[in-house]
């Protein structure tokens, strides 16, 4: 097509239509929007913030982010649909522009984070901590790594939020509670009831007569769809990850001890650790100023001293390697021997010299203790590097139309057979089915396919890939009667149960309203009145969380009824309720405060932010909101 484009260029004429041409591809193209193109003005952002942008970016990385979380928190999938009915995406967006608010807020204001304090949070955070408690460089190197974020880009993120922080503190720290507010609130936490009642169950309504089959029909009429069958799938499931492809008897004893040196400080004993000090200079040339006072002979504490810097202030604490902040520092540290002082080291947040006060030698666990686990760790590396290749052959021995069983015979690999499975990864006889790679994306795509289907391999998150195929499909179908018939009886039996039981305690709360006693009616039931001291939210011996809430939903004197266990009803009377004086000066007293405090303060916060945001202007793109996350209208 090229070539006689190019050959019709060649005159006069044909130039001329291929302008004409080319032009009403240009105003078609500024009909459908590609103007845009033309004119460079493409907005991606989704959302902007006085002059500041929030890049499509930025939200897709937080909301996915917000969505795993979301997930490990439900401990089940949640489809994208779900988490927009729970608003996952305003969220997230809304705090990015909030704090993108504040961000510039602070920079109007002028607002600056000393580099001190932000080592200082940094190295406090318990994610970047090692098992003793203290910062641990790997473990915050690897983080950041994970996460797809540099140093610097953390650095950067913590001083802002450092800043947002100090704002706040400033905006929110005289916020006074009012006295009527904790006494209410404590009133509310310590309160006690007492009550009275009677434990009615199935014995209580007398014999249930067995239900005739017009009774079972419409009782099976009326919940059809609990009975119904799930759709099931047959699969064929074969999955290659590290751990299917490892082979630690092939990994060498010469490997294993290199990994071994390697590692045995930080993971199989105690590495080495030292004591360090250290003077902070304004300047290189102070700096360079004091390390020639000290090569002349004058002492590090004399320095310090001249410098007015105590010896609390001197203190580093006492660090492993990977546990310091400063690469530089460390080093610088870790080269010296005990008692030595280094020269000028460039940090990040400035010129130091240090000295090393004490040096604790580490110990490790023996080689052999630890091989077997290094050489399965090795293998599992390696195997990390062997995955693609074995996918590319697989997938080439699935061109040439083999079978997941021939394949998984040729390559020594397990294939699981699946007979049938719902999309909750439940099978007929109510199990959860558990080896079938990563379940919640492998069933998600098998319940899109099809008997002879050719599907993508499903990639899982530890870095493996699973290969399915549906061997067979059971449509979901109701059950006739007949099918559940014992487990429908056992349901009517239960609801009828239940229906005398709520009869029943109604009329005993009816007769206790016009002044009958609960003994009487615990007589005439067969029951005995029990007594019971209730703290909200507890349960208590026969009484649930939830019936001890409707005791203290209940006015004093007054009676009501409530669910108990399985095919049970409770009766009872509230007594009395207390609460003890409020004394402010108690711990629990404090704590009522800050509960209050905290939550002044989020509605003070809120106010500003939205003032902030007012104030700056704010202007969000729906359309590139969409378009980051695949989603539909916010």
């Amino acid at each position: 097509m090229l070539q006689g484009i190019n050959r019709i260029g060649r005159s006069w004429a044909g130039r001329a239509i291929i302008a004409v041409m080319f032009g009403f591809l240009i105003v078609s193209f500024a009909i459908w929007g590609i103007g845009d193109i033309f004119r460079g003005n493409v907005r991606t952002q989704v959302a902007t913030v006085g002059k500041t942008d929030v890049t499509a970016d930025a939200f897709r990385s937080a909301y996915q982010t917000e969505y795993q979380a979301l997930i490990r928190r439900a401990r089940q999938a949640i489809s994208p649909d779900q988490a927009r009915a729970l608003g996952l995406e305003q969220r997230v967006l809304g705090r990015l522009v909030s704090e993108t608010a504040m961000d510039q807020r602070t920079r109007q204001l002028g607002l600056d984070v000393p580099n001190s304090l932000v080592a200082r949070t940094i190295a406090s955070d318990p994610s970047f901590q090692g098992a003793n408690g203290a910062f641990d460089r790997a473990q915050f190197v690897e983080l950041l790594r994970s996460n797809g974020m540099s140093e610097a880009q953390f650095v950067r993120d913590q001083r802002s939020v450092l800043a947002r922080y100090l704002l706040a503190d400033a905006l929110t720290s005289t916020v006074p509670v009012p006295i009527a507010m904790r006494e209410a609130i404590h009133r509310y936490q310590t309160e006690r009831r007492s009550i009275e009642y009677v434990v009615l169950n199935a014995a209580s309504v007398g014999e249930i007569a067995t239900p005739t089959d017009a009774q079972l029909q419409s009782f099976y009429d009326g919940r059809k769809s609990v009975y119904r069958a799930p759709d099931y799938r047959a699969l064929n499931v074969l999955t290659v990850d590290p751990a299917s492809l490892a082979k630690p008897d092939a990994v060498s004893d010469e490997d294993a001890r290199r990994q071994y040196d390697r590692v045995k400080d930080t993971r199989f004993g105690t590495p080495e650790r030292r004591t360090v000090q250290q003077i902070v200079f304004p300047t290189k040339s102070e700096a360079d100023a004091a390390a020639a006072e000290i090569a002349g002979g004058t002492s590090f504490d004399e320095v310090a001293t001249k410098r007015g810097v105590d010896a609390a202030s001197l203190s580093l604490g006492t660090f492993t390697r990977g546990e310091m902040l400063e690469p530089a520092t460390a080093d610088a540290a870790f080269a010296l021997a005990e008692n030595a002082v280094s020269g000028v080291v460039e940090g990040r947040f400035g010129p130091v010299i240090v000295r090393v006060t004490k040096v604790e030698p580490g110990a490790s666990k023996p080689f052999a203790e630890v091989a077997s686990e290094i050489k399965s760790d090795l293998a599992r590396e390696r195997a990390v590097g062997e995955i693609q290749s074995v996918h590319d052959a697989i997938e080439d021995q699935r061109s040439a139309a083999k079978s997941l069983a021939d394949i998984a015979k040729e390559r020594g690999l397990t294939l699981v057979q699946v007979p049938a499975v719902d999309r909750q990864g439940i099978d007929k006889a109510g199990q959860l089915v558990t080896n079938i790679g990563d379940s919640t994306a492998v069933l998600g795509a098998a319940f899109r396919s099809d008997v002879g289907a050719d599907n993508e391999a499903v990639r899982s998150r530890g870095g493996g890939y699973t290969w399915f195929e549906v061997t067979g499909v059971e449509a979901a179908r109701d059950r006739p009667l007949p099918e559940v018939r014992d487990r429908v009886a056992a349901d009517w039996r239960s609801d009828e149960v239940a229906r005398l039981l709520a009869d029943k305690a109604r009329d005993m709360v009816g007769k206790i309203g016009a002044g009958e006693t609960l003994a009487t009616l615990a007589g005439t039931a067969g029951s005995q009145v029990q007594i019971a001291d209730l703290e909200r939210g507890r349960a208590s011996g026969a009484l649930q969380v939830s019936a001890v809430a409707r005791a203290f939903a209940t006015p004093v004197g007054q009676a009501a009824d409530t669910g108990g266990g399985d095919e049970s009803r409770i009766v009872f009377k509230v007594s009395s309720a207390s609460a003890p004086a409020f004394v402010t000066t108690t711990q629990q007293a404090a704590g009522v405060e800050d509960q209050l405090r905290t939550a002044l303060t989020d509605d003070m916060l809120g106010e500003y932010v939205g003032d902030v945001e007012k104030a700056i202007g704010v202007q969000v793109y729906g359309e590139n909101v969409r378009r980051a996350i695949g989603g539909g209208d916010l």
